[in-house]
């Protein structure tokens, strides 16, 4: 599937937001924290579209899986470093960015095991609630103090960030667990030929 069908365009609009995002940081005002929350928002929107799409005009694409978690996980650990950088996350609340970043290097990293092995590691529908809550977490931190002052915004953003660092612990586990049988499966020894073309 080429480059420009619409689900991978979906998918590289959220790689491009997340500089915008990023800017809407160094720009004062509570314009800006919403902007930037909504911003967020819709790139967070195009991960549910553009997979609904693929799936329904039977468009997936080898590219599309390769982009699209790596657009997630850009998007995601450059908005909880802004906001760490930023001191709207600070004290306890940056473990549960921490353990979200560290979670996201670990799955990647088996991802990329397994794939060596043709291996799949199908996504959780936990672990899709475990995406849904993080992104509204991060929602609400990104607006913080310019929310409404009847509502704990910032509250209510690090209440679910640390439900959202729970369930990437339970996610994280799982996956591992998942992937232990093929991470300590003895390998094939080298054929013959090949250990003789190497030596050659």
């Amino acid at each position: 599937m080429p480059l420009t069908s619409l689900p991978n365009l979906l998918t590289l609009s959220r790689i491009l937001a997340i500089p915008v995002v990023i800017a809407t940081f160094y720009v004062d005002g509570d314009y800006a924290r919403w902007f930037g929350c909504a911003l967020f928002a819709a790139a967070g929107f195009t991960d549910w579209l553009d997979g609904h799409m693929a799936r329904r005009w039977e468009q997936q694409s080898e590219l599309g899986r390769f982009l699209d978690p790596i657009a997630d996980k850009l998007l995601v650990s450059a908005t909880l470093l802004m906001l760490t950088a930023t001191g709207r996350l600070a004290g306890l609340v940056v473990m549960p960015a921490l353990v979200i970043l560290c979670r996201e290097i670990l799955v990647s990293g088996l991802r990329e095991y397994l794939a060596g092995l043709s291996v799949g590691v199908p996504v959780s529908r936990l672990a899709k609630w475990k995406t849904t809550i993080q992104m509204i977490a991060i929602g609400f931190l990104i607006v913080g103090d310019a929310g409404p002052s009847t509502i704990p915004v910032v509250w209510i953003g690090e209440t679910l960030l640390w439900v959202a660092a729970i369930l990437t612990i339970v996610t994280g586990y799982d996956y591992l667990r998942a992937s232990l049988s093929h991470l300590t499966r003895p390998r094939r020894p080298p054929s013959s030929a090949h250990s003789l073309s190497r030596e050659a």
